[in-house]
């Protein structure tokens, strides 16, 4: 009898969830303008948290090499968005004319991409009618991911430009919190509940072990590997180099599918110039990668992750099918966190229940 009526509990509990559930979900439009307006107010406050963590420990090891921590921090904060603010100032421009000149151009890349397209279904008309149908499918799908990916870039860059005052701000709350790094630290000690403090001190170092050399040495290498495609596709006098060096750059974020979606519009635009401008495209997509996998890669990164390439490949496909190409870029450091906290629940339950049995 006891065993049923936990079974009841279990269903009732599990009933009323998905009622709350429903009701939540029907209240959307009271709470999610709130969600917005809270969204708006604290990115500017999470973009400099992001750019603290990144900075911290440099200004740590100036620190360390008797520097005083405000000498240490302005050299480094400085360098940091000095470098970001010329680039800026030089990039932007750069990179909105040449957008504006590849929108102007746009039918010439759509007619070659329709030939293309008509030549592909020319050469399996013979086929049978299950496999062209398949392959009129992921046509259509390629389309709809490419435009959807167009229309979110689009919309983020006009979201930034609509909040540029805002996103203004960001150097100087990131400035305070490397300053006052250490002051936040204990603030957040104190807040913390004493039974709590032991347990999430070893979680986050160990969040910052296995998660912040990746993060670090990715963005290095991804910087690396877009400046580099930019000059060689200036060199070999491709249109756009500065645009499509920095999809490259940020695609490479990416593990194992970056490198391969980064490298579509550099091919798709050689493809309308000749076949020896995509010959050339093709050497230099190769040469970085070789570069980035046997030299970048392994000295800059490294093995930081310690997860298998099986469990990355599936992060990947979950966080694309979740969230787009944001989540691609999202899903390995999401995992990265979420292994760390089941290694950490797996040792509070073994701790809890050898104190239960001792007990």
């Amino acid at each position: 009898m006891d065993i049923r009526l936990k079974w009841f509990y279990r269903l009732g509990f599990l009933l009323l969830l998905f009622i709350v559930l429903f009701v939540f979900l029907k209240l959307q439009p009271i709470w999610l303008p709130v969600v917005n307006f809270t969204i708006i107010v604290t990115l500017p406050f999470v973009i400099a948290a992001f750019i603290t963590y990144l900075l911290h420990p440099i200004v740590e090891t100036l620190h360390e090499n008797y520097l005083p921590r405000w000498l240490a921090v302005l050299i480094i904060y400085s360098l940091f968005f000095g470098t970001v603010s010329v680039t800026l100032y030089n990039g932007v421009p750069a990179v909105i004319h040449q957008l504006r000149d590849l929108t102007e151009h746009a039918p010439e890349f759509a007619n070659q991409y329709r030939e293309w397209i008509n030549d592909i279904q020319e050469k399996t008309s013979t086929w049978p009618m299950g496999v062209q149908e398949r392959i009129d499918r992921g046509i259509h799908g390629v389309e709809e991911m490419l435009d959807h990916t167009l229309t979110k870039a689009i919309d983020l860059g006009m979201g930034i430009v609509n909040s540029a005052i805002l996103f203004a701000i960001i150097p100087f709350i990131a400035f305070y919190m490397l300053k006052d790094y250490e002051k936040m630290k204990k603030a957040v000690w104190y807040i913390t509940p004493s039974r709590w403090r032991q347990e999430g001190t070893m979680f986050l170092r160990d969040v910052d072990k296995s998660l912040g050399s990746y993060i670090r040495g990715q963005l290095s290498v991804c910087v690396v590997i877009g400046t580099c495609s930019a000059l060689l596709f200036w060199f070999i006098a491709l249109p756009y180099p500065l645009l499509l060096g920095l999809i490259i750059g940020v695609t490479n974020i990416i593990p194992y599918f970056g490198p391969v979606i980064g490298a579509v519009p550099a091919i798709i635009i050689a493809a309308t110039l000749s076949v020896k401008m995509i010959f050339f495209v093709v050497i230099i997509i190769i040469i970085l990668q070789f570069l980035e996998g046997n030299i970048l890669a392994p000295f800059i990164v490294g093995k930081s992750l310690h997860m298998h390439p099986l469990v990355i490949m599936f992060a990947l496909l979950a966080g694309g099918e979740i969230g787009g190409v944001l989540g691609l870029i999202l899903a390995v450091p999401i995992m990265a966190v979420l292994k760390v906290s089941l290694l950490h629940a797996k040792q509070h339950f073994t701790k809890a229940k050898s104190n239960n049995q001792l007990v």
